[in-house]
């Protein structure tokens, strides 16, 4: 009996020595994949604070690139003392000048004569949309950028007055739906007299004629055509801007007119054209 309780603490204790050192070795590599573990989680914090350096230096130089693509495109370049232009605007005036005329183009030798040339090719074909033709009343040119329609003074008043008469309606309802559909144009209506003195209760002189008149106008666009009142100016000229010689009844007639001068802003003018493509 006594020789079987010896070898069963013998073998107790050799299951304990080899369980003691199992326990350690497990607790070394337990202690050795901590420590890679924490090795791993070191270089993972360094890699991703390296990302996050690079991100950030790949941003900032989008963000230069935009910033420099955006400067570019604004940038203003001055045409002749005629106006200011920027980079897309002169992109979008290209894109004009591929439906201009060849024989036309070829007599634009700069860009002041490319950007009067895009602008009269757009504008006759505004005005041609909205079927207002010339005659021996109305004078339509377009000259640095700018369209000049010039109206004789029967198609809008009567003799020494400054209403205007509603034989007008059909041509201000004409040149209301020109103004109307670009939102860059802007309008100066000029009244002109030729040089016979007035002078009446209403009427001071020739000046105050002219500049009724052109207020005459600038009214009935505004409240019957619905033409954006801070669009507009009203101006007189009295007699002093005469078109032809006041020797002859034929002459004091043409100079009897009113002038609507439209302007179209030339940035926000080619915007709008290239969004109407």
């Amino acid at each position: 009996m006594k020789k079987v309780s010896l070898s069963l603490i013998v073998i107790a204790l050799l299951v304990s020595c080899v369980s003691k050192k199992k326990y350690v070795a497990l607790q070394q590599e337990n202690g050795e994949i901590t420590s890679e573990l924490q090795k791993t989680r070191v270089e993972k914090e360094e890699l991703e604070s390296k990302f996050a350096a690079i991100q950030q230096r790949v941003d900032e130089y989008n963000s230069k690139i935009n910033s420099l693509t955006e400067e570019n495109d604004t940038k203003m370049v001055n045409v002749d003392d005629v106006a200011v232009i920027s980079e897309a605007t002169k992109r979008e005036m290209r894109k004009t000048l591929e439906n201009v005329d060849p024989a036309e183009l070829s007599q634009a030798t700069t860009l002041k004569d490319s950007m009067n040339l895009a602008v009269s090719h757009n504008l006759q074909r505004t005005m041609s949309n909205s079927s207002l033709n010339e005659d021996e009343d109305i004078a339509i040119d377009i000259d640095e950028t700018v369209v000049m329609i010039s109206i004789s003074d029967k198609m809008l008043f009567n003799t020494a007055s400054y209403r205007v008469s509603n034989k007008a309606d059909d041509i201000l309802s004409k040149i209301a739906d020109v103004i109307n559909s670009e939102p860059s144009i802007e309008v100066m209506v000029e009244g002109h007299t030729d040089p016979r003195t007035i002078h009446n209760a209403k009427v001071a002189d020739n000046w105050d004629l002219s500049v009724l008149r052109a207020t005459s106008v600038v009214r009935k666009l505004q409240n019957e055509y619905s033409v954006a009142p801070e669009k507009m100016i009203a101006s007189g000229r009295s007699s002093f801007d005469p078109i032809a010689s006041n020797e002859t009844s034929e002459g004091k007639a043409k100079n009897r007119r009113t002038r609507i001068v439209i302007l179209p802003n030339i940035n926000k003018f080619f915007a709008l054209m290239a969004s109407n493509e």
